[in-house]
C-alpha cells in the first residue's frame, strides 16, 4: 500500500491502495488496525468484510491496477466507509440479479449497513456505507423497526416525532402491525402461535449474542 493519512481530531483515516488481489487483505488488515486504535470493536468484523467486498469490486469492475482510496471516518456512533475510484460507472442494486459475481458487495451493503449509496466525484465515484458502533446487529434492528413503524399506517403521524407522544404512537403501531401480520399468517394457513414462538426465539438469540 502506498501510504496512509490519519487525522486524529476528526477520527478520519485515508488509505490509498492499488486494485490488485494481493492488496485486498493488506487493506483489510490496515482498516482493522485503525479501528483497533480508535477502540471501535462492535463493528470491526462487519467493517472488515465490507472493506474486502468493496475493494474486490474495484478489482473486478474497474480493473486490476486501478488506483483507489479507502476512507474510514468515525461520526458519533457511526462508522463511515468510503471507497473512491476513477470510474464514473455507478453500481446499482439491480446488478445483483446476475449472480454472485455481479452483486455480492451490493447485497452485503444493503443487508449490513444502516445506510449506503454512491456519488459521482471529480475523479470518478465513491461508494459509501455507514455502520452502527453502539450495539451492532440489534442496533440496526431497532433503527429499521423505527423506520417501518413510522411509515406504517402513518396518517396523522410525523416521522421522527420525539418524546412520550412519539413513543406511544410507535407502541400502538407495533401492536397493530403485529396483529396484522398474525392475520396475514393465518390467512395463508400458518399457525400464528408458531410464528410468535419463532420470533421470540430470534429475539432471545439476538439478545444473548449482543
Amino acid at each position: 500500500m502506498p501510504g496512509q493519512e490519519v487525522t486524529e481530531s476528526r477520527l478520519r483515516c485515508v488509505l490509498p491502495f492499488e486494485a490488485v488481489p494481493m492488496e485486498v487483505p493488506l487493506l483489510r488488515r490496515a482498516a482493522a488496525q485503525q479501528l483497533d486504535r480508535w477502540g471501535v470493536l462492535t463493528a470491526s468484523d462487519e467493517a472488515e468484510l465490507l472493506v474486502t467486498e468493496l475493494a474486490t469490486n474495484v478489482v473486478k469492475h474497474v480493473g486490476e491496477g486501478a488506483l483507489a482510496t479507502l476512507i474510514l471516518e468515525r461520526k458519533g456512533e457511526r462508522l463511515r466507509l468510503e471507497v473512491h475510484d476513477m470510474s464514473p460507472v455507478v453500481p446499482t442494486i439491480r446488478a445483483a440479479e446476475c449472480g454472485e459475481e455481479c452483486g455480492r458487495g451490493l447485497h452485503l451493503l444493503a443487508a449490513m449497513a444502516l445506510d449506503w449509496g454512491t456519488v459521482l466525484t471529480a475523479a470518478g465515484k465513491a461508494v459509501w456505507c455507514e455502520l452502527a458502533l453502539t450495539d451492532g446487529r440489534s442496533c440496526r434492528r431497532v433503527e429499521r423497526a423505527v423506520e417501518a413503524l413510522e411509515k406504517y399506517k402513518g396518517a396523522g403521524r410525523e416521522p421522527g416525532q420525539r418524546g412520550r407522544i412519539g413513543d406511544v404512537l410507535l407502541v400502538e403501531s407495533a401492536v397493530e402491525l403485529i396483529a396484522d401480520l398474525l392475520h396475514w399468517t393465518a390467512a395463508r394457513g400458518n399457525d400464528p402461535d408458531d410464528i410468535l414462538d419463532r420470533a421470540q426465539m430470534h429475539y432471545e438469540a439476538d439478545s444473548e449474542a449482543a
